[in-house]
């Protein structure tokens, strides 16, 4: 029973936001709320998913989601049953994600989907290492054939070739089939995504819930602190761009590197041809494949450009690198520091424990969970950023053939499409160009214009952070993990206890307490304001932002749990940070004082700019 009568705004009875008027046709009825559906749909908390789609959606970049709701689904309900959760419910309100957790509801189901989970999750943990190394096998084979995939372009007359090769085939047939195949490839991407990430996550869920029932009153951040310190992919880009910063010193050409930072493009032509800039370019472009392949965001948005595509996000670390060199700092992560911290921690705790049997079962979780860690951060750099950067480059071929075509105007509109109707679109180009008839008239480019009108005025609308009736308790071990989203954090998006205007409470992620000047940034294109020991302030933390930590000196974010990016790279790099307090960016300006507080999750502003 809910004893809290207030709630969100009601998810069906939505206004639209104002001067978009016709968003709905541009997300399939699947994704809306309906009137018909209401007794479901209203019953429920929903929150707005501002980790991984905090601006509105393009219609094709739907795909991310779509993706992610099945392969998620799927392994949480069909094949690894976690027992108290289905998968991720998921509408669209006004170009926003919202999502909901759906839990399973029947005792007795639940105890015989322990039983299978039991099961099937030990096959997967007792052969981590060896099913991990045949996943990177599967997941680079699916990149390296959508990069292979061929789009091709419909000729006035096919190639002789055709006829003595005798393929059967014409150009229309593969290039419907080659769309075909690059919508597959990014549903099995997602299904890859899933196949470890739950069990993972499992693990680490096994860990907290043996410590807060065997040492009452820990913090999260203290248990995942047991974990940290692994060697993992995630930093390998940033690593890419810490030796490109030694050799340019090197090689004596770092002043030319600092003074074209605006423009790395034209600093590597002015580069090239010279000895020592032969010699560093080629560097960079070792590093570019597949390092690079790394986005400026989520990676979930095809606007998100990685950094083989736009230089500018690794230049404003590489220089910042030359500047650390330079003034002999280390730019060194402090690794050695955070095994030492995770080995006193682990054992302080572990002699805490009453028994040998107890701490049997203590050691057991800490192992599985340390092993399963390079997974839950691997995956990330495999599909979020090396497939997504291919995929969304493949579409932008698609948009290409459109444009020939006559039905888009530039390569770009193919994202103003959802995924059902870029086919549609495909098909009635092919058709006619077999039928050879004369053109007809096509809706796509004046939708097309009318949707960039729509999606502008869905960036200026504000979401609200959940819709639906307040639960007594957020209990779902997922969003309360890597979303962050709480039962506190409920009261805080309905104002209870915000009264002090100068202060946030998040969750305390990484430890320690820093005090210094705010800056607030909201996409990755604002980095190169950052200076040396600010403070970083952001709605979320990308992959591509890594190398930006070694330049702050603590770091607060909108959104996040303790498994966040921001959460995870702050305790590496040995940071103070708070995540999840739902408005740091509202109420910090560029300029203040703050006072960062690891250790509770409270950030305060001293002294307003």
């Amino acid at each position: 029973m809910r004893h809290d009568h207030r709630e969100f705004r009601d998810p069906v009875l939505g206004d639209d936001a104002e001067g978009a008027e016709g968003w709905e046709r541009m997300y399939p009825a699947y994704m809306r709320f309906s009137p018909e559906n209401r007794d479901d749909e209203d019953a429920t908390l929903w929150f707005w998913d501002s980790m991984h789609h905090m601006e509105a959606l393009p219609p094709f970049d739907m795909i991310s989601h779509e993706a992610w709701g099945v392969g998620l689904g799927e392994f949480n309900s069909r094949i690894f049953p976690v027992p108290p959760a289905y998968g991720i419910d998921q509408r669209i309100l006004n170009g926003y994600l919202y999502i909901r957790p759906v839990a399973v509801s029947d005792v007795e189901w639940i105890g015989e989907r322990a039983r299978l989970f039991a099961e099937r999750a030990t096959y997967y943990y007792e052969n981590w290492d060896d099913l991990f190394e045949k996943w990177k096998e599967k997941m680079e084979a699916v990149i390296r054939e959508v990069e292979a995939l061929e789009i091709p372009d419909l000729p006035r007359l096919e190639d002789e070739k055709i006829v003595t090769g005798a393929t059967g085939v014409s150009s229309g047939h593969l290039l419907i089939g080659a769309y075909d195949k690059l919508i597959e490839s990014i549903f099995l991407a997602y299904q890859y995504h899933f196949e470890m990430l739950n069990l993972a996550y499992a693990a680490y869920l096994n860990l907290l819930t043996f410590c807060k029932e065997s040492f009452p009153g820990i913090k999260d951040e203290t248990i995942v602190q047991m974990v940290a310190g692994n060697e993992i992919l995630f930093f390998r880009p940033d690593d890419e761009i810490k030796a490109l910063a030694r050799l340019a010193i090197e090689l004596g050409i770092h002043e030319e590197l600092t003074d074209g930072a605006d423009d790395p493009q034209a600093t590597i032509a002015r580069l090239a041809g010279t000895p020592e800039g032969d010699q560093w370019i080629a560097r960079l472009e070792a590093a570019k494949e597949p390092w690079f392949n790394f986005s400026g965001g989520t990676g979930l948005y095809h606007h998100e450009r990685s950094w083989v595509d736009d230089l500018t996000v690794p230049w404003v670390a590489l220089t910042g690198y030359i500047g650390k060199l330079l003034a002999g700092e280390s730019i060194d992560r402090p690794t050695q520091e955070i095994l030492a911290r995770r080995e006193r921690v682990t054992s302080e705790y572990r002699n805490l424990l009453p028994n040998d049997e107890e701490r049997v079962i203590f050691d057991q979780n800490v192992d599985l969970a340390r092993l399963v860690d390079p997974y839950v951060e691997d995956h990330n750099f495999y599909i979020e950023n090396w497939f997504h950067t291919i995929f969304w480059n493949k579409m932008r071929d698609v948009g290409d053939r459109l444009v020939t075509g006559g039905f888009i105007e530039d390569r770009e509109d193919v994202f103003m499409l959802n995924r059902w109707e870029v086919g549609q679109a495909l098909f009635e180009m092919v058709f006619g160009w077999a039928t050879g008839a004369r053109k007809r008239h096509t809706p796509w480019k004046a939708e097309i214009s009318d949707r960039k009108r729509i999606l502008a005025a869905l960036r200026g609308w504000t979401p609200p952070p959940a819709l639906g009736p307040i639960p007594d308790e957020i209990s779902e071990p997922f969003t309360v993990l890597l979303w962050g989203i709480t039962t506190d954090r409920i009261k805080v998006w309905l104002g209870d206890g915000d009264d002090d205007p100068d202060a946030l409470r998040g969750v305390p992620a990484s430890p320690g307490v820093r005090e210094g000047t705010a800056r607030v940034i909201r996409d990755a294109s604002q980095l190169s304001e950052v200076v040396q020991d600010e403070i970083l302030v952001c709605p979320i933390t990308a992959p591509a932002w890594g190398a930006i930590f070694n330049k702050i000196q603590a770091a607060v974010s909108d959104i996040g749990g303790i498994m966040s990016h921001a959460a995870i790279v702050s305790r590496e790099y040995g940071l103070p940070a708070v995540v999840g307090t739902g408005n740091g960016t509202t109420k910090i300006k560029t300029g203040d004082r703050i006072r960062v507080d690891g250790d509770t999750g409270l950030v305060t502003i001293l002294e307003r700019a």
